[in-house]
């Protein structure tokens, strides 16, 4: 079924509208109509009849022969004076002295509606007679002695009745008309103007709109909260729920001031000051966010605001994954850069066929991978752990930093899989920070120590750097501090918040000059073995 346009919709309605509001009308005032004309014809005719029967005139005519003629007269004058159908004066028996037509005069009155007003009752009836159908009013006449002696009866025609109906249905009709076209002509006006306000929109464009923004809405992985202009909650998606559910906060605040559901909120600051917060911590009843708040613009007017948040336990999960990808990807960069540049000392000594040297250098090359990957892959029994270490290895050697390993006891591969990507965060930053400390310097040289022992790790990284200044050391791990200019300052950081999963703590002992030593200690549980 095809969609009506709004223009449509508004001009039918407006029509149909127009149509019974008229029809309505026309049947009220019809009826009123009626009655009025009728009551005032009634009322006519009773005036005229009383005139006529308090007449002299009438009244001598009816108790004198000789005065009969003068009744026809006097009544013509009176009927055509008043504008009515017919003034007809009777005697007791029935008998007309008057009528419009002098050949009915002596004959019996017609209609049959006549009986009271003979009996001395005034009277008022719908009748046909001789000149159609008719009002008629019936009024007695008496003599001196208060003795009836006859009546006159007055007739106005209902024709006019008609005549007045079929003017106002004219009239109304006229009336509908006029008000159709002028409800059509404004029926286009408003719906221009409201597609103008809809941006052109029909409404069901505007529903299928609304569906779609409702859906994405509520399949964004992201918290979304908007308030109206009052700051009261006009929209929440599903991931905020939850994410409120786990603060123990009410599961349907529509509707209610975004104060007095979340009382420590900043969208009354972003409203008030029109500018946008990004990336900002929230922690709502312990439940640690990272949000985002942008006021809501309408012809430079502020009309609301919108929140989209995450919960920053997840955040800070990709974050950590992303680093351990990178530090990845970093140490197979190294191991393959380190390899072809052995590879590239090998063709050398082959195109020089100087094949005594080339035999000591592969000599050299295998006892130096073999000790190193005997010694770290004897010691640390994670094959993710070991081979990250091996390419840090791998990559002191291009950056001419010596790394020495050190495993005092065993390193079992851990209970739970993450903690081996906190560990390389850990590892990774902390040897980077130190092999990156040495550069410059005359003696570049990085120990890393590992120790075990009932479910501790202790990890001591020792370099030979510039060293850190005191008053820098316990702001270390603040995010975003840093020496090394913009967008870093967040190796740290990390650290710190990995070392925090683990239930360690880090101790940093540096002088300016001389070098850093770094001390973890964090929970390490070792997994199960294999039988």
């Amino acid at each position: 079924m095809k969609k009506k346009k709004l223009s449509t919709i508004i001009i039918l309605f407006v029509c149909v509208v127009v149509l019974i509001s008229l029809a309505i009308t026309d049947l009220l005032i019809s009826r009123t109509i009626n009655d009025n004309i009728e009551a005032n014809i009634e009322e006519k005719a009773k005036i005229v009849s009383r005139t006529v029967a308090h007449s002299n005139i009438v009244k001598s005519g009816l108790k004198n022969k000789g005065d009969e003629d003068r009744i026809q007269e006097y009544t013509m004058d009176i009927q055509d004076s008043a504008e009515v159908l017919f003034v007809v004066v009777m005697d007791m028996d029935g008998i007309r002295k008057s009528h419009p037509n002098p050949e009915r005069i002596g004959e019996h009155f017609v209609g049959g509606d006549e009986k009271d007003v003979l009996k001395g009752k005034e009277s008022l009836s719908i009748s046909e007679g001789t000149l159609g159908k008719s009002v008629r009013a019936f009024t007695p006449v008496y003599n001196e002695e208060n003795v009836q002696i006859g009546a006159v009866s007055v007739g106005i025609s209902l024709n006019s009745v008609e005549e007045a109906l079929d003017q106002s249905h004219s009239n109304i009709l006229l009336g509908s008309i006029i008000g159709i076209v002028v409800g059509i002509i404004g029926a286009i006006i408003i719906a221009r103007y409201i597609k103008k306000i809809l941006f052109g929109l029909e409404p069901f464009a505007i529903a299928k709109i609304l569906e779609e923004r409702n859906t994405m809405l509520q399949s964004v992985h992201e918290g979304v909260v908007a308030v109206n202009k009052d700051t009261t909650i006009s929209l929440v998606n599903k991931s905020a729920l939850k994410i409120f559910d786990r603060a123990g906060l009410s599961s349907d605040p529509i509707g209610m001031p975004i104060k007095e559901y979340m009382p420590h909120t900043r969208l009354e600051r972003v409203m008030e000051t029109g500018i946008s917060e990004l990336d900002e911590e929230q922690t709502i009843n312990g439940v640690s966010i990272l949000v985002n708040r942008v006021p809501l613009i309408v012809d430079n007017e502020v009309v609301g605001a919108i929140s989209t948040f995450r919960d920053k336990t997840e955040v800070n999960r990709l974050a950590e994954q992303l680093t351990g990808v990178k530090s990845y990807a970093e140490s197979l960069r190294a191991q393959s850069h380190e390899f072809m540049n052995k590879l590239h000392v090998i063709l050398g000594l082959v195109k020089m066929q100087d094949y005594s040297h080339l035999g000591r250098y592969v000599k050299e090359l295998v006892s130096l991978r073999v000790d190193e990957v005997s010694m770290v892959t004897s010691k640390v029994k994670d094959p993710v752990l070991a081979g990250f270490i091996m390419g840090k290895l791998s990559y002191a050697r291009e950056k001419n930093v010596s790394l020495t390993i050190e495993c005092h006891d065993l390193i079992p591969e851990p209970e739970d899989p993450d903690v081996t990507h906190e560990m390389i965060t850990v590892i990774g930053n902390l040897l980077d920070n130190s092999i990156e400390a040495t550069m410059g310097r005359d003696e570049k040289e990085v120990l890393m120590e590992l120790f075990y022992k009932e479910d501790q790790f202790e990890m001591i990284v020792t370099d030979t750097g510039v060293g850190i200044p005191d008053d820098i050391v316990s702001d270390l791990c603040t995010k975003g501090l840093s020496s090394k200019g913009e967008g870093r300052g967040y190796g740290l950081f990390l650290v710190k918040e990995s070392i925090g999963k683990l239930n360690g703590n880090l101790h940093v002992e540096s002088k300016v000059g001389s070098g850093t030593t770094m001390i973890v200690q964090a929970s390490y549980k070792e997994g199960k073995k294999n039988d």
